[in-house]
């Protein structure tokens, strides 16, 4: 095992809201994932047979937004042993070193907080109905501040 010297995930993840921004590293920016995910259906399933809670999972993964990334850069096999992996590490009695690996595709994926930052990936925030009403009623008039409300009385005035 290597001593000492950087390693490809040392240290902590970027963070985009970090107070120093002039950093070389951050130049690369982040790319907006959309936070209603990937629409439509999931790509063919590209190893030999498929069981059918790899289906269900590989159908899920596929309309989360990290979806869009990973069709960008052609990681369906990757998305697929992913779930392969998974549903081996769901039964009973797996092993450690399998979840270590797990932990591993969550990270690489961007299925995690971790992950996402490596990645350099944010989730657009979500408009909800709240939001869109709001912006299109009009707000109402702002209240007079309590200095606005002081009256100035003239000394010795009880009025």
């Amino acid at each position: 095992m290597p001593r000492g010297g950087s390693r490809p995930v040392s240290g902590p993840p970027p963070d985009p809201n970090a107070l120093r921004r002039n950093r070389l590293s951050d130049q690369a920016g982040w790319t907006m994932l959309p936070a209603e995910g990937r629409a439509g259906e999931p790509p063919a399933w590209p190893l030999v047979d498929v069981h059918p809670r790899e289906w269900d999972l590989w159908r899920e993964l596929w309309t989360r937004p990290q979806a869009v990334a990973w069709e960008q850069f052609g990681l369906e096999l990757e998305v697929a042993l992913f779930v392969r992996k998974l549903t081996d590490a769901e039964r009973p009695g797996s092993s450690v070193e399998l979840q270590k690996v797990m932990r591993q595709f969550l990270d690489g994926l961007g299925l995690s907080v971790q992950g996402m930052r490596r990645n350099r990936w944010r989730i657009a925030p979500q408009e909800s109905e709240q939001d869109q009403a709001a912006e299109q009623s009009p707000r109402p008039p702002a209240r007079r501040s309590a200095r606005d409300r002081l009256k100035v009385v003239a000394h010795g005035d009880g009025s």
